[in-house]
């Protein structure tokens, strides 16, 4: 199969895993939060009785978190699109 038919073949797949990735992303947070910030809910930007350090750190974590499943999912569709079509799709 041809490089166009794989990333065609890819922009669905790819576009439900991003959604998929940003949901698992925001799961994986609150939980990491409960653990490092003891609460069970993350700070707010808007909160004015939050600290500086607690926002950034959760911003941190957050951003830190969806980035490292977004590129595990972006990878492993690409993978499966190669296996299943034989192109790696750009």
């Amino acid at each position: 199969m041809s490089r166009v038919a794989a990333k065609v073949a890819y922009k669905p797949v790819g576009l439900a895993l991003g959604v998929a990735a940003g949901a698992l992303s925001g799961a994986v947070f609150r939980q990491v939060w409960r653990r490092v910030g003891g609460s069970d809910q993350p700070p707010r930007t808007t909160d004015e009785n939050r600290e500086w350090l607690e926002i950034l750190l959760a911003a941190g974590f957050q951003g830190a978190i969806f980035a490292v499943v977004k590129a595990a999912t972006d990878r492993a569709a690409r993978v499966g699109v190669r296996k299943a079509l034989g192109d790696w799709p750009s």
